[in-house]
């Protein structure tokens, strides 16, 4: 049933439950606007993973099982950091300034955005889904190659940012007045939004062969987009944030003229000309 609910047309019926799961798990921007995408993303996305394993009932091959545990170790990761940055005092005041993003908003746009992100999140799953449920009716995967190929740059991404947010961590622990130019950050400005471009870029490959129908592809599609656009609107505002702070500082003009804004080895050095409404 979980199998033929997902792979073969009724896939609204089958994300319910799975919708149903990201509704309350991100319940939580009730409290403030921007968990919504913030921790109630990181721990939408494991949970997720997690019940996926368990619905699995052992029916999940090894690369199901290896996708889903990648993505519940970047929810989980995600969630518990951003719950330990909210609890910095330092960062606390930083955000201040920022009501946009901090708890501002009336009841009608907090429900427009608890459904929407609840459905992206469920979206950018698809891939996965899919291949327990191929998995789940023995379907053989017609590309392995490009399905391993996937889970290590899910790999290599979560690595990626998990590496750069230590770095960044420890750098302004240091010298917490000035911008991060170490480690990671010598090769592209926003090494841990490239890193979550590459988690879900290798997600949608694992899980590509197997999606099967016009919807479950336009619905991980449409997920993958999404997420695009939003860690490219995000490395947009983060720029903007660091220009107003540190575009006096010779040094930092040389350093953004340098190193790539996102990508690393892609000489794009500002996006803030980009026009990108997400993130």
């Amino acid at each position: 049933m979980f199998a033929n609910t997902i792979l073969w047309g009724l896939v609204p019926a089958a994300a319910a439950a799975f919708l149903v799961l990201c509704l309350a798990v991100s319940a939580i921007g009730f409290y403030k606007l921007v968990y919504f995408i913030s921790i109630g993303y990181g721990f939408s996305i494991a949970a997720m993973a997690l019940s996926s394993l368990a619905l699995s009932f052992g029916s999940a091959g090894p690369i199901a099982a290896a996708q889903a545990l990648l993505l519940a170790a970047y929810g989980l990761r995600l969630g518990f950091y951003l719950v330990a940055r909210e609890r910095n005092a330092g960062y606390r005041a930083s955000q201040e300034a920022d009501a946009d993003r901090g708890g501002a908003g009336g009841l009608a746009l907090k429900l427009v955005i608890w459904v929407s992100v609840s459905a992206l999140y469920v979206c950018q799953f698809m891939p996965a889904l899919a291949r327990f449920a191929a998995d789940a009716s023995l379907r053989a995967d017609p590309l392995p190659a490009l399905s391993l190929a996937g889970l290590a740059v899910m790999a290599i991404g979560l690595a990626v940012e998990t590496v750069a947010d230590r770095q960044k961590a420890l750098a302004k622990r240091a010298s917490p007045k000035r911008f991060c130019d170490s480690g990671l950050y010598r090769l592209t400005r926003c090494p841990n939004y490239f890193g979550e471009m590459l988690v879900w870029t290798g997600n949608i490959l694992a899980g590509a062969a197997l999606l099967g129908n016009v919807l479950t592809w336009a619905l991980a599609a449409a997920g993958y987009a999404c997420i695009i656009l939003i860690m490219i609107g995000s490395a947009r505002r983060l720029e903007l944030g660091q220009e107003a702070r540190y575009g006096s500082d010779p040094e930092f003009r040389r350093y953004a003229e340098t190193v790539p804004a996102l990508v690393p080895f892609l000489p794009l050095y500002s996006l803030k000309k980009a026009r990108i409404y997400l993130g």
